[in-house]
């Protein structure tokens, strides 16, 4: 019975967890969560290259010390006091085995600073591979809820009377258009074409004659003489009288 009711009980938590989970805001914070380690991980390399610094400074310390009781060491055996030599090579021999366990702590140093700096770049690269991924999935979100809108909006239609309406407007327009296209046919059948057409002939008649007119005051063109106008019935009249 107990196993049941906590099997029921994770059930009915993960139903409600997962109802309240927003994809898109969980990527969003894990962007932000990402961004916050860096900081974090700047600040613990910061503190393996200080111990690095420091061993450096401390190696090369020893050395000098080193270099310096070398000289000592020497001087006092070349002025014959075996006794201040001797306690030059105890030192000596202190700063040597002490330079050697610092070159091992220096050595180890260095590796933990490079395995440092090779995690940040491995991190970088996983940061920068996921912050994409989470934004393109942000983006691809949002694209589909926009979508869904536009599909929920469409669905809503009416289209059946959209279309009824359509319709109805196409046929109105096209009986208003023929009524006035049958006027128009009506109005040209019931003008007088020959009429017009005996203006239109007078018309131009009447603006040849001014063209001519205007040709004779230009001096363009001669009139026709009068004699030659009457000559030809004169004769006429003369022949008739010789025939009787």
């Amino acid at each position: 019975m107990w196993p049941r009711f906590k099997r029921a009980m994770r059930s009915f938590f993960g139903f409600f967890v997962s109802s309240i989970e927003d994809p898109e805001l969980i990527l969003e914070q894990n962007i932000r969560d990402l961004n916050d380690q860096v900081p974090k991980m700047n600040e613990s390399i910061a503190m393996v290259r200080a111990n690095l610094t420091l061993l450096e400074k401390e190696n090369a310390k020893y050395q000098q010390d080193i270099r310096d009781l070398t000289a000592k060491v020497k001087a006092a055996i070349q002025a014959g006091r075996d006794d201040l030599a001797a306690q030059y090579a105890t030192k000596l021999q202190t700063e040597k085995a002490a330079l050697e366990r610092n070159e091992m702590q220096l050595a180890t140093a260095k590796q933990a600073y490079e395995k440092a700096m090779n995690l940040k770049k491995a991190f970088m690269r996983e940061k920068d591979r996921k912050t994409q991924e989470a934004m393109n999935a942000i983006r691809d979100a949002r694209r589909a809820q926009w979508q869904s809108k536009v599909a929920d909006a469409m669905e809503s239609f009416q289209v059946a009377g959209i279309d009824a309406t359509h319709d109805e407007m196409l046929r109105k327009v096209q009986e208003k258009a023929a009524v006035n296209e049958a006027r128009m046919q009506m109005a040209l059948e019931s003008v007088d074409h020959q009429a017009v057409q005996i203006e239109e002939d007078a018309e131009r008649l009447q603006a040849m004659d001014l063209v001519k007119q205007m040709k004779m005051e230009m001096g363009l063109e001669s009139p026709a003489p009068v004699s030659e106008v009457g000559a030809g019935p004169e004769k006429t009249i003369g022949k008739k009288v010789e025939i009787k």
